[in-house]
Formats: structure tokens, C-alpha cells, sequence
């Protein structure tokens, strides 16, 4: 059955470049490619999509209010389709906190061209769109496939070889994906600041992390912020992965610092949970703490697996609490996970490991 697609964008220009992408794609079905959210709603009338693709600014209404008055009405899969700035970041937070499953980019010129170079990702996100329970977005409470390399996390971390010995500092590693901007919140709202260092992986595109870093940072105790090369890695506080780049945790004496690098997709991503939770396995052993949250893909796997035999606990989110069951299923598959936990009890997990002595 193939996945029908609504684009819904005041650009005639990307209509034409999505519906070019969406038509070509035989998993794919473009049930309509209209201008605004009013004509969006005459054509739904006669019928509604597997998943949306929302612009955020338009005429007559703009995207926001649309995606709000959908998530009241009839809740479906949304994408964002949002413009590559920091004012396009603070609205698609707006968008992602209404309910929102992804967020796809645009540029403000030249948009034939990059979506022919991430258009791979463009599907994938739609595919794993279509997928999303939405029902859990709506209620949390506080986004022929072209054959593209597939890299590992070799290509940025050195296999381990050995893990720390135990010290008395510990630190916690998040990674997730579909869903997981209101998983996040949902978790972090409810730790307090005594809680042990966070290091966290949201996919997420870049220029967005520095806004859903600060929408955190606004409305929990802890202290959260994007992260940067060479940041320390601090209890009470909370690092986001930066949009584009790699994060892996490091160790100097005693104390955990972050390294934000370049380097190819891994695992289709960049940030990846995999460079991330294999980077802990090495840098903390059986002084982390590793956790994977809802997201299509096995990203993070086999680095929660790695994690694992090095001495790690590690909890996967269960499935009747996931937007999306992949990534964590794919983690329990590997005999990589500790225990599986609904949503609401993993900052009560956290707070029990921060406190241990």
C-alpha cells in the first residue's frame, strides 16, 4: 500500500521540486500539492493523507495555527518543511511542540538543487512519517529510495578496546529520533539539578538544535544548552548534539568533556546516537548511564549494544509509549538493553542512578 502525501506550501517552486521527489518514489502516492492551509482544508474534504507536508509561513493561515487546529481535530503525521534560519529554527520549535513529527529544509535560494542532494533524507523522513503514532505526540506531556553509503562509527571513533574504571563520576547518554523533541522534554522537565551530566542525540537538522536547546533550557530546572567542541560535561546540566555535526564524549583525568566534530553520515546521521553511545562505551564504561528513545532506524544500536558489554545500564523506551518503536526495538533485538521502560518512569531511572552513591 502505498503512502499517501499532502504538500502544503505557498511556493510554487517547492510544490513543483516535492512533488518532482514524491512522484518519482513508487512507495509514495501525492494526493495533492496546494498553497495554503485553506485550500488544504476544501481538499481535505474528500479525503486524508497518510502525512503532510507543512510549510510555516503562508498567507491567509499560517502554519502553526493549521498544524494546532489538525492536532485538535484529526491528528495525523506532520512534517515541517522550514526554512534554513535561526527565525525559521524558533518557529519549527513552535511547530514541534504542536505536534509536529519532523522537520524537513529548505533554503531561500537554490531549492531544486539541495533537495536533489537531500532527497534521500527527505524520503526517509516522510517514510518514517508515516509510521509516527501521533496520538503519543498529541498527548506527551510538557517531525524507491536512492541507494546513498551507509557508514559506521569507525569512520569517526576507533573501535574501544577498554573502559574506564569506576570513579564517582557518572553521566548519562539520550538519543533518539521521530518524536523524540517531546520525549526530551517530557524526561528532562522532571529531573532535578542534582541529576548527573547529560549528553544528548536528537536528529535534528542544522541551525534547529540551538532553538530546541534554548526551548529546554526555558522550561527546565536543569541547565541545557547546545553543545560545543570542548564543553564539560557537568551534573546538572544537559548538551545537545549540534545539528550537522558528530558528539562524542571524552575523558581527561577524572572529569568528561564533549568533542563536536565533522565527518560522513553515520547510520544515515550526522548527529548520530551510534558516534555518540560508542564514544561513551569507551570514555565511561560502567559509569554511563545509556538511553534510547523513540525513532525510526537502528541508529544507536550498536553503539547501546557496545555501551552494554562494557559495563553501561541501559534502558530502551517501550513500545506502547514510542511515537515510533525502531530504534529501541532494534536495541533490545541486540541484547543491548537492561530493561524497557514507558516514557513517564525514565526520569524517575535517571534520578535513581544520579543519586547513587
Amino acid at each position: 500500500m502505498t503512502i499517501k502525501v499532502m504538500v502544503v506550501d505557498d511556493s510554487a517552486v517547492m510544490r513543483k521540486v516535492l512533488t518532482d521527489i514524491i512522484e518519482k518514489d513508487p512507495a509514495l502516492e501525492l494526493m495533492a500539492a496546494v498553497a495554503d492551509p485553506i485550500f488544504a482544508m476544501k481538499r481535505l474534504e474528500k479525503g486524508w493523507p497518510d502525512v503532510m507536508i507543512l510549510d510555516v509561513e503562508m498567507p491567509r493561515m499560517d502554519g502553526i495555527t493549521f498544524l494546532r487546529k489538525l492536532m485538535s481535530e484529526h491528528p495525523i503525521p506532520v512534517v515541517i518543511c522550514s526554512t534554513l534560519t535561526e527565525a525559521g529554527a524558533e518557529t519549527t520549535m513552535q511547530a514541534m511542540s504542536s505536534g509536529a513529527v519532523d522537520i524537513v529544509t529548505k533554503p531561500k535560494i537554490g531549492a531544486k538543487s539541495f533537495f536533489q542532494e537531500e532527497h534521500a533524507r527527505f524520503l526517509d523522513v516522510i517514510k518514517s512519517a508515516s509510521h509516527a503514532n501521533v496520538g503519543k505526540i498529541v498527548n506527551t506531556v510538557p517531525a524507491r529510495k536512492q541507494v546513498v553509503s551507509k557508514f559506521t562509527a569507525d569512520v569517526i571513533l576507533s573501535p574501544a578496546k577498554e573502559a574506564m574504571t569506576q570513579t564517582t563520576e557518572r553521566v548519562v547518554a539520550i538519543g533518539t529520533s521521530t518524536g523524540g523533541t517531546r520525549a526530551l522534554e517530557s524526561v528532562l522537565i522532571e529531573l532535578p539539578r542534582t541529576s548527573a551530566g547529560i549528553v544528548v542525540v536528537q536528529h535534528m537538522p542544522e541551525k534547529f538544535t540551538a532553538a530546541f536547546a534554548a526551548r529546554l533550557d526555558s522550561v527546565c530546572e536543569l541547565t541545557v544548552k547546545e553543545a560545543k567542541d570542548g564543553d564539560r560535561v557537568l551534573s546538572g546540566e544537559v548538551l545537545i548534539a549540534p545539528g550537522g555535526y558528530h558528539m562524542l564524549l571524552r575523558r581527561s583525568g577524572a572529569k568528561y568533556y564533549v568533542e563536536v566534530k565533522d565527518g560522513p553520515l553515520v547510520s544515515r546521521h550526522k548527529p548520530s546516537v551510534d558516534v555518540l553511545f560508542r564514544s561513551v562505551a569507551k570514555a565511561a564504561g560502567s559509569n554511563a548511564l545509556g538511553i534510547i528513545m523513540t525513532g525510526m532506524g537502528d541508529d544507536g544500536a550498536h553503539g547501546m549494544k557496545e555501551m552494554h558489554d562494557f559495563g553501561a545500564r541501559t534502558i530502551a523506551q517501550d513500545e506502547s509509549s514510542c511515537v515510533v518503536y525502531g530504534m529501541p526495538k532494534e536495541a533490545v533485538k541486540l541484547n543491548a538493553v537492561d530493561h524497557e521502560l514507558p516514557l513517564d518512569q525514565i526520569p524517575l531511572a535517571v534520578i535513581k542512578y544520579s543519586n547513587q552513591n
